[in-house]
């Protein structure tokens, strides 16, 4: 998939997501085969009064690689500047996120509050087309619509189109579904054919795993698939798809060695690149997150969260991966976890 410039090759973007796609995690899906990656989304109002947390969140990707920017509001100006400082970092692409469904977000009528508002939303992206060069492409992310009696993505993204935009992502859920419910791969599919042929469409919600990659791209036609919570501490899905999209068999799920050879390195990449008091808390769900699925694995996450400082929640880890190696040489069991311990997992995600 092409969007000016920017190949996305394999077509499976990594989804903006607030607290979780931060450098180090953008870093770990990139070496594992992630066609591009997203910021989180930014405030354009908390970047343009210089605001320290924002901006810290604003990261090039590491070795020269191209990434995206995605930021959210809705008053002209801050728009321009925000996409023009990612311009200056180095971003490949500016996104405009109008499809977030939190209350906060909502609130100040930002995000998916747009897609009521199709006028401030086509003037929104003229501001950030015209602030940026023509080489950087602007896109949108949107959901399926404001509610199941209000789903216009199919026209909001025309309208998008229309306004400069060169890319649309759909998450086929509505706002009042936040993340309940299922995405609706129909919406995507009318979006996909109400929009340009030039201009690429990306499906979002529910892809976990490849088949999932391969039901939305055969249900919807869209070019490019964008993963977002599947890809927690699941990195290989990347390479699993960049396989099977090129035509090769899948590898299959990671090996015990393989999760803890990621975490380790998830883990050093956040001591590398992260610091203050939010290290902790960042280290203690990547421990969770490469667990997940595991037997065990509730019991490492009680004891990771825990754990008083970024060492004990590093070493708990470690041991917990030293005995599931030993448990799978004594046992020869297999590593996942049962359907009681799966389900716990959930709730405590939900929660």
């Amino acid at each position: 998939m092409r969007v000016g410039p920017i190949v996305v090759d394999p077509p499976v973007v990594l989804a903006p997501m607030a607290a979780v796609t931060d450098l180090p995690f953008r870093t770990v899906a990139e070496e594992h085969g992630v066609g591009f990656t997203i910021t989180e989304f930014l405030s354009a109002h908390a970047l343009m009064v210089g605001d320290k947390k924002a901006q810290g969140k604003m990261t090039a990707s590491l070795g020269g690689r191209k990434f995206g920017v995605q930021i959210f509001g809705r008053e002209e100006e801050p728009m321009a500047i925000a996409a023009r400082m990612a311009v200056a970092i180095g971003a490949s692409l500016v996104d405009i996120n109008m499809g977030c469904p939190a209350k906060r977000v909502v609130a100040g009528e930002c995000g998916s509050a747009l897609m009521r508002e199709p006028e401030i939303a086509q003037r929104l992206v003229r501001a950030v087309v015209a602030a940026v060069p023509p080489e950087v492409p602007v896109s949108v992310k949107h959901r399926a619509g404001w509610d199941a009696t209000h789903k216009n993505a199919p026209e909001f993204a025309c309208a998008l189109v229309e306004a400069g935009a060169r890319m649309i992502t759909v998450h086929g859920r509505t706002r009042t579904q936040g993340f309940s419910g299922s995405s609706d791969h129909e919406i995507i599919r009318l979006v996909r054919e109400a929009v340009p042929a030039h201009v690429p469409v990306i499906g979002n919600g529910d892809v976990v795993d490849v088949a999932g990659f391969q039901r939305m791209r055969d249900a919807t036609g869209c070019d490019a698939v964008m993963i977002g919570r599947g890809a927690m501490g699941n990195p290989w899905l990347f390479a699993r798809i960049a396989a099977v999209a090129a035509g090769r068999p899948d590898p299959g799920p990671p090996t015990i060695e393989e999760r803890r050879d990621v975490f380790r390195r998830h883990v050093a990449l956040i001591g590398e690149l992260k610091s203050g008091p939010r290290v902790l808390h960042e280290v203690r769900k990547a421990c969770a997150w490469y667990a997940r699925g595991l037997y065990g694995c509730n019991r490492l996450r009680i004891e990771v969260w825990a754990a008083p400082g970024v060492e004990a929640a590093v070493a708990t880890t470690e041991a917990y991966f030293t005995e599931l190696l030993a448990r799978r040489s004594r046992l020869g069991l297999a590593p996942e976890a049962d359907r009681a311990e799966m389900d716990g997992a959930a709730v405590e995600d939900a929660a």
